[in-house]
């Protein structure tokens, strides 16, 4: 589902989704409608609008995780420094990209998010760090508690941050989806987070991806 205050993004998303193998917009909508017309089509993934004019996005974030099951969401932006996508990621959205996103990259962005993973624009994310003073700075109380994780917990999150499902990410390094979870449970219990999204903004913030490299590449199953 899209959700989005101008009519051009919702039908431009809803053509080229619509034109990609496997996925189908049940519905689009403004942001007044959006919440009601979730609980009823129930769709997998929400591509939301942060910034409307009569209810801004992340009004409808909070709306739906109150859900049974809420949907995967991605914030959508045509800003690549948004005040509001720290509040967004905190408040349990899986994601964040531009609306000027590639259309060849958007049906994987969908993809990625209907089977759990995290959709993070490198453009967008970098940015993001910048406008927030301190945010990457590694030795901050948040950043230096990545250097509790196992260094497979490390490869895991490195994965998580590359926006890898459970599944994606056990083929990657060989091990049981099971296996993966335990992990992922471990790491966010050690950064003291509760979401993907959180535990890969970490990542980036203390340099991890930077430093990690090829090391998921490791294949001897540890």
């Amino acid at each position: 589902m899209v959700v989005d205050d101008e009519a051009l993004v919702r039908s431009g998303f809803q053509m080229i989704l619509n034109a990609s193998d496997g996925i189908e917009v049940v519905a689009t909508a403004e942001g007044a409608q959006a919440a009601d017309v979730i609980r009823r089509e129930q769709p997998d993934v929400v591509l939301l609008d942060i910034r409307m004019p009569d209810v801004d996005g992340l009004t409808v974030l909070r709306q739906i995780q109150t859900l049974p099951a809420p949907p995967h969401v991605a914030m959508l932006t045509t800003f690549d420094t948004d005040e509001y996508i720290l509040t967004a990621l905190r408040s349990g959205a899986a994601g964040f990209l531009l609306k000027d996103t590639e259309p060849e990259q958007l049906a994987h962005l969908v993809r990625t998010l209907a089977a759990g993973g995290v959709v993070m624009s490198p453009k967008a994310s970098r940015a993001l760090l910048r406008s927030h003073p301190g945010a990457g700075t590694p030795q901050d109380a948040d950043t230096a508690r990545v250097g509790l994780l196992s260094d497979r917990e490390r490869d895991v999150l490195v994965l998580i941050a590359e926006g890898l499902s459970n599944a994606d990410i056990g083929t990657r390094i060989h091990l049981s989806a099971g296996t993966v979870k335990d992990h992922v449970s471990s790491i966010l219990t050690k950064l003291r987070v509760t979401s993907r999204v959180q535990a890969a903004l970490l990542a980036e913030r203390s340099g991890l991806l930077n430093e990690n490299g090829d090391n998921t590449a490791r294949d001897d199953g540890r």
